[in-house]
């Protein structure tokens, strides 16, 4: 059962059992933060109101190996926790998620993978733009195994993947294999989560720019529960494990341009693209042009099935100002400042 330290029912002697009322969940760090959204998963199942599944197995663009499947025996909620499951297991379905074409025979195409997992988003369910966005997880070990916390624009107002971007709040390969971090005393595992932007012009005009958050060998996440948390403002984006702010994005270190109907491109003005409503993704992937190709390189087929769990997902808006979302930072002076990249 997870810890619910939020949800402390207040008793006095002025209030009768049918009038008990509930401490209100608060962000981890700062001040002004009003909570706007969430899901502490003390439901039976995964709420529908809240999260929908998307069915594909496309490989996620990356050459994945799993089909994403609204199954049951892929996701559920159980004694307070979501759980994420990848199991092994030959498995087809559909090609595309059925928002994602709209011919008829686009949506007849299948493919085949080895193994099954599930990717739950908030799309039209819970849209927002700017914020602090906290999920409490504990993550997938192994070799091939990538789980992560993340969002997409909802509306693609600047085009194509990354002219409109991607956030990531956390992604994970590897855990507890052997790490190829340089810094880190030989014979380390692999620790590390890490929190990236993509963004620039379309693919493959597309760039990212990220840093890792470091763990130690006691306190691996794919052994311990975290809280990985993002603040994202009109211009400006951080990153947070454990009340520990590590990193920070400035806006003019971002940029994004948008393909014209001759071809050319024009770069988009203001805070562009992360000036747009976006919505929460969570889902675990296994292999990938990413995990496959670095620690041990590969998949490891063994040890399947393997679970990402999920305590809770809060979303919070700034008080002092909705419309920037600035005012509610919560800034530490060790953080990582990132540099922007050009393509």
């Amino acid at each position: 059962m997870s810890v619910r330290t939020y949800a402390v029912i207040l008793l006095t002697g002025a209030l009768s059992a049918c009038q008990q009322t509930a401490e209100p969940i608060k962000a981890s760090l700062g001040e002004g933060w009003q909570l706007v959204w969430h899901d502490e998963f003390e439901q039976n199942t995964i709420d529908p109101t809240k999260w929908q599944h998307e069915v594909n197995c496309r490989g996620g663009g990356n050459d994945e190996q799993q089909c994403y499947t609204a199954r049951s025996e892929n996701s559920f909620v159980e004694s307070g926790l979501l759980h994420i499951v990848a199991r092994k297991e030959q498995y087809t379905g559909p090609l595309h998620n059925a928002d994602e074409v709209t011919r008829d025979a686009e949506r007849a195409l299948l493919a085949t993978q080895p193994f099954t997992s599930a990717r739950l988003r908030t799309k039209h369910l819970g849209d927002w733009r700017y914020g602090r966005f906290e999920v409490r997880a504990k993550l997938p070990a192994g070799q091939g195994a990538w789980p992560a916390i993340w969002m997409l624009p909802t509306d693609w107002h600047y085009g194509r993947w990354a002219s409109s971007g991607e956030i990531d709040i956390m992604e994970a390969v590897n855990l507890n294999t052997q790490t190829d971090d340089k810094t880190a005393p030989a014979g380390s595992l692999e620790t590390r989560v890490h929190g990236t932007l993509h963004y620039g012009g379309p693919a493959p005009e597309n760039v990212y720019s990220g840093t890792p958050y470091r763990f130690s060998d006691a306190d691996n996440p794919a052994d311990n529960f975290h809280v990985y948390a993002l603040e994202w403002q009109q211009d400006e984006i951080r990153w947070y494990v454990d009340n520990v702010h590590y990193a920070t994005f400035r806006h003019d270190q971002w940029y994004s341009t948008s393909q014209q109907a001759d071809g050319s491109f024009v770069e988009n003005s203001g805070f562009a693209p992360f000036d747009q409503r976006f919505h929460l993704l969570l889902n675990f992937a296994v292999g990938g042009n990413w995990p496959a190709n670095v620690n041990d390189k590969g998949v490891d087929m063994s040890g399947y099935p393997k679970q990402m769990l999920v305590d809770y997902v809060r979303v919070f808006q700034c008080s002092q100002n909705s419309e920037t979302g600035k005012g509610c930072a919560s800034v530490q002076p060790s953080a990582v400042h990132i540099k922007g990249k050009r393509q």
